[in-house]
């Protein structure tokens, strides 16, 4: 089954007694592979001698890959286990945390850690109620969902509340990343989510600021977020309608600021307490060790494959993020206890939750729109 993955991975990780091997296939976009490996290194410096012999793909990019509908009947059981960032109800991708803990380079977004230090600095720079009362957006316009958000913006003929920018990318690399610091971009009470070509590594980053998070409703989910209720962590927008339910959550918000106020700084708490590193590493801790325990083999090393030093040799701001990230030393404590999965009625209690939130709130906004009109 692993075999039958390699067309589709960037890269294959053997662990054998304790110490990682890489075997590359393709190129990666950009530094993800570096830093994904670089992740599990650390991992390793964590909990020395506790991760067992393990064989695993890992693919990089942004889009699913293993599609439940070419593994179905007879062809169920050849489909590869492929680890990757992202996941969705129609895939079988093994999630995984994305390569952003760690650092990216490219775009000058710090570790993790580091990072969300900046962002509680900065935000208790302007008060909530102080801030911009507008949703605000800043990004890539690299899918159509996030092209059609572009609509939304203020203009001579609608107002939808939103005030959103386009992120020059090059422009940003040559003058130094001047106007693209996270940290700074906790100004408006409101912040918008939206996807891009899949899942975004921004959500982390635009539910730490304490505005209220605008959520357009995400077809991928990461290895976090499904945990997240509707109006107690965030605000939920629909793709197909987001102009008008944005300008409705802007309004609510506006009118009900203590209530927005405790939803951003809710989304802000579940952010800063469930995503610890402490807590990424043990979530990697167990879907590894649960992954080992499907081989039906000894994990060997391949002949192509390479040793990894858990001590980085990369220069510039590559060694300054992988210091800044660097487990300085080996836990004394276990990782967490792994607690029984959830069962199917609970799920489905949840989803029925969040959906009868949703509903609610597409109620309040009908009203809304039906007293504009009057």
């Amino acid at each position: 089954m692993i075999e039958r993955g390699k067309p589709i991975a960037d890269f294959r990780l053997v662990i054998v007694n304790g110490e990682a091997y890489v075997e590359r296939y393709i190129r990666s976009f950009q530094t993800r592979d570096l830093f994904t490996i670089w992740g599990i290194l650390q991992l390793l410096r964590l909990y020395p001698g506790k991760i067992p012999d393990l064989d695993l793909l890992f693919y990089c990019g942004d889009n699913t890959v293993i599609m439940k509908s070419d593994y179905k009947g007879r062809y169920a059981a050849l489909a590869p286990p492929v680890f990757h960032y992202c996941g969705e109800e129609a895939a079988l991708d093994i999630v995984f945390p994305d390569w952003s803990f760690w650092g990216w380079v490219e775009v000058n977004i710090k570790p993790w850690e580091e990072q969300l230090r900046a962002i509680k600095k900065e935000r208790e720079r302007i008060k909530w109620e102080k801030r911009e009362p507008y949703a605000y957006w800043k990004g890539n316009p690299t899918s159509p969902d996030r092209g059609d958000l572009l609509n939304c913006n203020v203009s001579d003929k609608h107002d939808w509340n939103a005030r959103l920018y386009v992120q020059d990318w090059a422009k940003e690399i040559q003058e130094g990343f001047k106007h693209s610091k996270l940290e700074d971009q906790c100004t408006h009470r409101y912040k918008i989510y939206i996807e891009g070509r899949t899942w975004s590594v921004s959500e982390k980053y635009i539910l730490a600021c304490d505005s209220m998070t605008l959520l357009v409703n995400p077809k991928y989910y990461d290895f976090f977020s499904r945990s997240m209720m509707p109006m107690q962590h965030f605000w939920p927008i629909r793709n197909e309608n987001k102009c008008r339910d944005l300008k409705f959550a802007v309004e609510w918000g506006n009118n009900y600021t203590q209530k927005a106020e405790a939803i951003g700084k809710a989304g802000s708490k579940f952010i800063e307490e469930a995503l610890t590193m402490q807590n990424v590493y043990d979530y990697m801790f167990h879907l590894l060790n649960e992954y080992s325990k499907l081989l039906k083999f000894k994990p060997t090393i391949p002949p192509n494959a390479r040793r990894l030093c858990s001590e980085t040799t990369e220069q510039g701001l590559l060694k300054e993020f992988m210091v800044q990230s660097m487990v300085k030393s080996p836990s004394d404590k276990l990782p967490c206890a792994l607690p029984p999965p959830f069962k199917p009625q609970a799920i489905k209690a949840s989803l029925k939750a969040k959906e009868k939130i949703a509903r609610q709130v597409e109620t309040w906004e009908t009203e809304y729109w039906k007293k504009l009109k009057a």
